[in-house]
């Protein structure tokens, strides 16, 4: 399998997962570790600290590390 042939399946199964996350996250109640509490609105991607997520009412976005409770 070439190089760029792995790079594409790779990507792939990213966006893949991505797509899941979003599937499984959007529309949850979420509280984060600073006391922020709402609805996950968003699910992104970012280079340098991976999953975040956008929470409606509140500006910006958050790694999905800072999760202390979400809806089960």
């Amino acid at each position: 399998m070439s190089a760029s042939r792995t790079g594409d399946k790779r990507a792939m199964n990213i966006l893949r997962e991505l797509h899941e996350a979003e599937k499984e996250l959007v529309g949850k109640a979420v509280v984060l570790t600073d006391g922020k509490a709402g609805t996950i609105d968003g699910v992104f991607l970012d280079d340098e600290h991976g999953l975040r997520i956008s929470i409606a009412g509140h500006e910006g976005r958050w790694p999905i590390a800072t999760v202390k409770h979400i809806e089960s």
